[in-house]
């Protein structure tokens, strides 16, 4: 006969377990990166914002250089290590989205993997290109000593290959955000809340 006691679930059992998964350079990183491609986007082509989207760029690039780095050194979900991933599993995985049966992953899953390197790449090639059209138009910034003194064939150059990759970027960013919603409905989780508080549901076992 089961008695009231062994019936009963302690509160520390039934509650769910979280630990901690984005450490805060991560999240500061994530966020600040939001903030400073969309100021730079979106302050594009007029004279009176020029200094905004240049600021606004050399914080998006220097924010790249930084997650670059604490892909190597940086805590364990944060490495490269942990979400990069062979393409024939990055392929398994999307397949096993469109089955709604896709394995939960505590960091980034193989497909976000694959596109935190996508972003980076862009977002560096964003911000090189439009440091070579500032460059050429102004001869100023880190780049005028090599690109200076060229002329306005490579500015156009310069410039259209800057605006590629900014649309680029805007396509990956909805790509991204349409990822994370379809995750965050599948595993019935909040990923954009976990990127803030850094705490995501442990993993069932």
């Amino acid at each position: 006969m089961t008695t009231e006691r062994s019936r009963a679930v302690p509160a520390a059992a039934s509650a769910t377990r979280e630990v901690k998964v984005w450490d805060p350079l991560v999240r500061v990183f994530h966020w600040t990166l939001v903030i400073g491609f969309f100021a730079a986007y979106l302050s594009e082509g007029e004279a009176e914002t020029l200094n905004l989207h240049t600021w606004a760029g050399y914080t998006v690039i220097g924010l790249v250089l930084i997650r670059l780095v604490w892909g190597f050194v940086g805590t364990r979900h944060a490495r490269f290590r942990d979400f990069v991933h062979r393409p024939g599993t990055v392929k398994d995985y999307v397949v096993s989205i469109f089955r709604r049966s896709p394995r939960r992953y505590l960091g980034h899953n193989p497909a976000g993997g694959l596109m935190i390197v996508i972003l980076l790449i862009s977002l560096f090639m964003t911000a090189f290109f439009g440091m070579a059209v500032y460059a050429v138009e102004e001869q100023a910034g880190p780049l005028a000593g090599w690109f200076g003194a060229l002329g306005e064939h490579w500015e156009d150059v310069f410039e259209s290959t800057h605006e590629f990759f900014a649309n680029f970027t805007l396509l990956l960013v909805a790509v991204h955000v349409a990822g994370v919603i379809v995750e965050s409905l599948l595993h019935r989780e909040n990923l954009v809340r976990a990127m803030f508080a850094g705490r995501k549901r442990a993993e069932t076992e």
